[in-house]
């Protein structure tokens, strides 16, 4: 899956006329609608790939880490500004982004409220590719066709144990990748790439996602 906000823009945020005169528990209730749906984003048991073109602050930038992977064009710029609002990140930034950069680099970010350029996102580690403007959708979409041929539900069982591994301890997380383990072995995948393997050599299964 590929997230796309065109070739200029990937999302600039929210509406600040909507929100300046907002109440409390008006944005109590919004708060929590934004980050049920990043964490749907985020769940989704395909590998995601956030194309960031132009800005990606704010909102925007919540949104692409709730992918499973971000390319950047050259003159993108990335930022969480919502200090310079009086208020902090409320849709995930304060939470994804130190498991993605570290607790030091994030509150850099979030304290400032200044835009990161994408070689500067990059070499921290907050993108994981950068390329020319006119070539992020294409560089995005590279990358999800290695694993568009790729056995389904193994992608989900990994994505699902490497995630929720993060939030747990890591006896905990062995446990996640221990019955995610198992229970591939009950699917049809299992058994074609291990055949395919024996009979061709690896590399060379047909998966059907069952």
């Amino acid at each position: 899956m590929i997230i796309y906000g065109g070739e200029k823009v990937f999302a600039a945020g929210a509406d600040i006329n909507d929100m300046a005169e907002a109440s409390y528990p008006a944005m109590a209730v919004r708060a929590g609608q934004l980050q049920e749906t990043m964490g749907l984003i985020a769940g989704i048991g395909k590998p995601v790939v956030a194309a960031i073109t132009g800005y990606a602050l704010g909102g925007g930038l919540e949104l692409a880490l709730a992918a499973d992977f971000r390319v950047a064009g050259e003159g993108a710029r990335v930022g969480q500004p919502e200090i310079l609002l009086g208020v902090i990140p409320g849709a995930g930034g304060t939470q994804r982004l130190p498991r993605l950069v570290g607790p030091a680099r994030a509150k850099d970010i979030v304290f400032s409220g200044r835009m990161v350029k994408a070689a500067e996102a990059h070499a921290i580690g907050l993108v994981d590719r950068v390329v020319p403007d006119d070539s992020v959708y294409q560089a995005a979409l590279d990358m999800v066709q290695r694993y568009a041929a790729g056995p389904a539900l193994a992608l989900r069982a990994a994505k699902q144990a490497i995630d929720h591994g993060l939030d747990v301890d890591l006896a905990t997380g062995l446990e996640i990748e221990r019955v995610q383990f198992a229970a591939l072995f009950g699917t049809e995948d299992q058994r074609a790439g291990m055949r395919s393997f024996l009979d061709h050599g690896p590399g060379k299964a047909t998966f059907t996602g069952r």
